[in-house]
């Protein structure tokens, strides 16, 4: 699993650098030291961290909504039988779940900690991987 950068972690969880990077000084948050010395977050933990985030977040309230939303976020749980999987998707503090075929969860190899798109249209929703 590929770690994250800051801002990438930031853009997911829909907080900003600063926020993601004092989350780690308060030792919230657990990072890696990459090769050119940098902070990076592994995808697994920051799924872990964004599961967490949703258990304490109040749902907010809306005054407008579109047709349709594709929202990046990370994949925080996989459940797969012989034919269907379940994948749920921490993208900001929206908690997703998508119903799919097993084949199409395999095809797009998702699992814990991968980065993936939810397109949602009424009660119809596709997950993508990003470029």
């Amino acid at each position: 699993m590929p770690n994250l950068r800051i801002s990438e972690a930031a853009a997911l969880l829909g907080v900003s650098d600063d926020t993601v990077r004092r989350w780690i000084d308060q030792g919230r948050l657990a990072a890696v030291q990459t090769d050119a010395g940098r902070k990076a977050i592994d995808g697994r933990e920051l799924a872990a961290f964004a599961k967490r985030l949703t258990e304490v977040a109040e749902p907010g309230t809306t005054v407008a909504a579109s047709a349709r939303n594709r929202m990046r976020g990370i994949v925080t749980r996989v459940v797969k039988d012989g034919v269907m999987a379940q994948v749920e998707m921490q993208a900001g503090p929206f908690r997703i779940v998508s119903l799919m075929s097993r084949d199409a969860a395999d095809e797009l190899e998702l699992e814990v900690g991968s980065v993936a798109v939810a397109s949602i249209k009424s009660t119809h929703v596709v997950v993508e991987i990003p470029e």
